[in-house]
């Protein structure tokens, strides 16, 4: 792949957008070049007027390995505290909640940290039966960030979400299905024909009353994930200087288990 491909691919077919991370090489982690240009590329989907339904994809094994640790990039400098730094890299992918259509995202490969949740940010998911999926804060030291925990309880139950979070366990696209994540599992290869195939299905209906029914959906639901998003900012930032955190993140680049000592 030629370093000057943008780092978000926005195309469409028919009434259907394709919004497709593009950093494969990368695991399209949340590098603030991909945070800028998903931004950028919801605000371009808004403003297309015949547009019924987006499908979000990525390139390549993985759809999103969240953070990227290797290069500890922050978005937008030290003289934001740090919650406001956690909020200000958060704030593209939860910008897909502004899209009024229906969002499908077509999870081809494993989606880890930031990268699961902003799957849960979709409408509807189908997934890779084999990638591997979940939120691996704990593991990590650290709080979870992203409306995480206000949206997996949600979707799963409370227990369930509990022992995903606590445990900061991968589980595979099956098992997401049958958490009550996933709409279904299928091979990798298969996942954006079968997605696009749902996005088809969906575009050929009254699209008024599809953007109207998505937005009663959430209204009835007093969905507010950005809120979510700020007050866990708070706790995630507290989580993020101890010395748990940093252990858990050279272990998790060393590939080692970690060991903690609640500091």
């Amino acid at each position: 792949m030629s370093k000057q491909e943008p780092a978000v691919l926005l195309r469409q077919e028919g009434a259907v957008a394709i919004l497709q991370l593009n950093r494969p090489d990368n695991r399209n982690s949340m590098t603030p070049e991909l945070l800028d240009a998903f931004a950028q590329a919801v605000r371009d989907v808004r403003a297309l007027p015949d547009v019924r339904c987006l499908v979000v994809t990525g390139s390549g094994p993985c759809f999103s390995a969240g953070a990227d640790f290797r290069s500890q990039i922050q978005r937008d400098g030290a003289h934001l505290s740090s919650p406001e730094r956690s909020a200000a890299m958060y704030e593209p992918f939860l910008s897909l909640g502004d899209v009024e259509v229906p969002v499908l995202g077509a999870l081809q490969g494993h989606a880890v940290g930031g990268g699961f949740g902003l799957s849960l940010m979709t409408d509807m998911r189908i997934v890779a039966q084999d990638a591997k999926y979940g939120a691996n804060f704990a593991r990590l030291g650290l709080h979870a960030g992203m409306a995480i925990s206000y949206i997996l309880p949600r979707l799963t139950g409370v227990p369930r979400a509990c022992e995903l979070l606590f445990t900061g366990r991968l589980f595979s696209g099956q098992e997401g299905v049958d958490l009550g994540l996933f709409l279904r599992a299928v091979p990798a290869d298969q996942v954006l024909p079968e997605t696009l195939k749902l996005a088809e299905q969906i575009a050929q209906n009254a699209p008024i009353a599809v953007r109207l029914m998505k937005k009663s959906i959430y209204q009835g639901l007093g969905w507010d994930p950005r809120t979510a998003a700020w007050r866990e900012a708070f706790a995630q930032a507290a989580t993020v200087d101890t010395d748990d955190a940093k252990e858990g993140v050279m272990a998790l680049l060393a590939k080692r288990t970690p060991v903690f000592h609640g500091k």
